[in-house]
């Protein structure tokens, strides 16, 4: 019962008690003087009273119980309310959550120091920063896009440059066969296809891919790519072709490659299939092998915003290439390329019928697993040795003198140190030579990182 009440009932209680006993002892005094009925009627009077009281009560409970009522109207009403705001606010958030989930940020980035041991041509250069990014229009329909900044400073003089390094739209259909379009990386070799800095050894790229498979090397089209098998895959484009008119004695194609508007009039198509076999066993053995195969074919009459250079002529290029890793241990890749000009002498500019060129490369994981604690607990260091044997002028057409500079071979040796997987320091010392016997040495440092 409420305090309230159990106050009022008590009240009342005393009040009426006081009243009898008050009356009973005037009525027991006049008893004597006066006549019977008076007493009756003072007793009449307080029972009247004494119902007043109790009437007056009973209202006030009923009021008491309204406004009870009312409070848990107010209070139901106000939870309620409150409960709707909270989930107008949590679905806002989940919108919002929902909406930020589908983008995705990440990057790359290198800057080296290449010392010539043999001249003062010595240099620091901030190499590239690239950033990313990709949105997931639904769970089949996905942006990936990459921009790249060379060389630290871009203006008409200088050797930098901003570039849109990849902008391709996916439809994801199933592993089999799943739709790309837009501007793609070549799916040729190795490095044009894994160039982030912590993915490969050495301060520099392999000069194979720079001279043969130029890194990075993006086209624009459309294809189809997937997975065949759990151990093999696939990808296939119809691209823009290359500008043959750009072909050189050193450079080979690499000046060919169509950065800002590239042409469709001979278009090009390129394929590549990766296939790892034995996997199974050898994840058991804590190995893995991939056997990589990779083709381009496509004329040569294309120039940038549309302007053809009226080249006659087309290109053909074969490779091959492959990754062997005993986890944790020893690292071995190679690549392979040959490719084919026609009509190479109306190019000009001591462009080869024949460019060939390949390198082999092994790493030792040397870092000791006590080294591996605290803030270098997943460390790792790679000490590593490469050879190139790249050749722009491998086969001369007739009566086009051969330019024994583009024959070239480097030996690299350096050391890869990982603080964290993807962040690297790294060391290396190179030994380069052409075909005129020059050589050069060079001592290059550089950091390299992913995220």
């Amino acid at each position: 019962m409420n305090n309230y009440y159990l106050k009022t009932i008590i009240k009342t209680g005393v009040l009426a008690i006081s009243i009898f006993f008050t009356s009973f002892s005037n009525g027991a005094v006049l008893g004597a003087a006066s006549p019977e009925g008076s007493a009756e009627g003072k007793i009449e009077a307080l029972k009247k009273t004494v119902e007043q009281i109790l009437v007056e009560i009973e209202n006030l409970k009923q009021q008491q119980i309204k406004e009870q009522n009312n409070r848990t109207e107010q209070e139901e009403t106000i939870s309620k309310l409150s409960r709707q705001v909270e989930t107008v606010r949590q679905t806002e958030v989940s919108k919002r959550d929902h909406v930020f989930n589908k983008f995705h940020f990440g990057g790359y980035g290198e800057m080296h120091a290449n010392i010539n041991l043999d001249n003062d041509k010595d240099l620091f250069d901030l190499h590239r920063i690239v950033f990313y990014a990709g949105y997931d229009f639904s769970d089949w329909i996905k942006l990936n896009s990459e921009i790249e900044i060379e060389h630290g400073f871009v203006s008409d003089d200088s050797g930098g440059e901003v570039v849109i390094e990849q902008a391709a739209i996916d439809f994801m259909i199933n592993d089999a066969i799943n739709i790309r379009a837009g501007r793609i990386l070549t799916p040729l070799g190795i490095i044009n296809q894994k160039h982030e800095p912590p993915s490969f050894n050495g301060v520099e790229r392999p000069s194979f891919a720079k001279y043969i498979i130029p890194s990075t090397w993006s086209s624009d089209g459309i294809g189809i790519f997937g997975s065949i098998t759990p151990t093999i895959s696939y990808e296939a484009y119809v691209v823009g072709g290359l500008d043959g008119s750009e072909f050189n004695a050193k450079d080979g194609i690499r000046k060919g490659r169509i950065k800002e508007r590239p042409g469709l009039h001979e278009p090009a198509v390129t394929a590549r299939l990766d296939i790892h076999p034995f996997l199974e066993y050898l994840m058991q053995n804590n190995q893995l092998l991939r056997l990589g195969y990779s083709a381009y074919f496509g004329g040569l009459d294309n120039g940038n915003n549309g302007k053809n250079p009226g080249v006659d002529g087309d290109i053909r290029i074969y490779a091959a290439d492959f990754e062997y890793t005993i986890q944790g241990l020893l690292d071995f890749r190679g690549e392979t390329a040959y490719e084919k000009i026609n009509m190479a002498r109306t190019i000009g500019n001591q462009t080869a019928k024949d460019i060939f060129g390949w390198y082999l490369e092994t790493g030792w994981h040397f870092w000791p697993e006590s080294f591996k604690q605290n803030k270098l607990e997943k460390s790792d260091a790679v000490l590593f040795i490469r050879y190139d044997d790249y050749d722009t002028q491998y086969d001369m057409p007739t009566g086009v003198d051969r330019n024994p500079e583009g024959d070239r071979t480097d030996w690299t040796v350096g050391i890869n140190f990982y603080p964290v997987p993807n962040f690297v320091a790294k060391m290396d010392y190179q030994i380069r030579e052409d075909g005129t016997g020059a050589d050069e040495s060079l001592l290059n440092l550089g950091l390299g990182w992913q995220f």
